[in-house]
C-alpha cells in the first residue's frame, strides 16, 4: 500500500537519528572483538592463522556493532512515530534471534506529515488538514476520492480532473 503525502527518506537522513556516541561504541566493539580474537585465540595451539583470527574478530565485532546501531535506531525511530520508545527497544533487545528488530520494522506506524499551510501534524492518508482545511493530496472534484497526480480522469467516477477543480498541481511534501 503506497502512503501518499510522504516523501521517501534517504538512508543518510535515517542514519542521522542515531546519536554519535553509539557509532563510537559500535566502533569500539569492532576493535575490541578484533583484538580479543587475535590475542586470545592466538594462545590456543590449534588456533587458525593470524589473518583468519583478525577477520573473524572483525566479522564478530561488525555483527554486534550493527546490532547495537539497530537498537539505537529503533529507540529513536519509535519516538518519531509516537510509539513507546522503551517498549520497542526492550522488545528488540529481549526477543531472540533479532526477531524483535524484524517485528518492529513490520509493525511500526507510518510517520505523520505536517501541513504546509499551518504546520499542524497530519496523519498519513488525510486529504485535507483538519485544522485549516488545506488540500494535502489530489482529490476528484466530483466524488472527493483520492486520485494520482498524473490522472486525467477519476478512476472511481470517470469525471474529468482539472487543476482548477481542486487537484493540486504539485504533490505536497511531508516534513521529515
Amino acid at each position: 500500500m503506497k502512503i501518499r503525502n510522504q516523501t521517501p527518506t534517504r538512508f543518510k537522513d535515517e542514519i542521522r537519528i542515531i546519536p554519535s556516541w553509539v557509532f563510537f561504541l559500535a566502533g569500539l566493539i569492532v576493535v575490541s572483538a578484533t583484538v580479543l580474537f587475535a590475542v586470545l585465540l592466538g594462545e590456543d595451539r590449534h588456533a587458525p592463522a593470524p589473518a583468519v583470527r583478525v577477520l573473524l574478530g572483525v566479522m564478530a565485532g561488525a555483527v554486534v556493532g550493527c546490532y547495537i546501531l539497530l537498537i539505537a535506531y529503533i529507540n529513536r525511530d519509535a519516538g518519531r512515530r509516537r510509539m513507546s520508545r522503551w517498549l520497542w527497544t526492550l522488545v528488540a533487545i529481549v526477543v531472540p534471534n533479532a526477531l524483535g528488530i524484524v517485528l518492529y520494522f513490520i509493525l511500526r506506524k507510518p510517520r505523520a506529515a505536517n501541513c504546509p499551510q499551518c504546520d499542524a501534524e497530519v496523519e498519513p492518508g488525510f486529504s485535507f488538514c483538519p485544522r485549516c482545511r488545506t488540500c494535502l493530496q489530489p482529490v476528484c472534484p466530483h466524488c472527493q476520492r483520492g486520485v494520482n497526480l498524473g490522472d486525467k480522469f477519476c478512476p472511481y467516477c470517470g469525471g474529468a480532473l482539472e487543476a482548477a477543480a481542486g487537484v493540486p498541481s504539485a504533490p505536497v511534501r511531508s516534513q521529515l
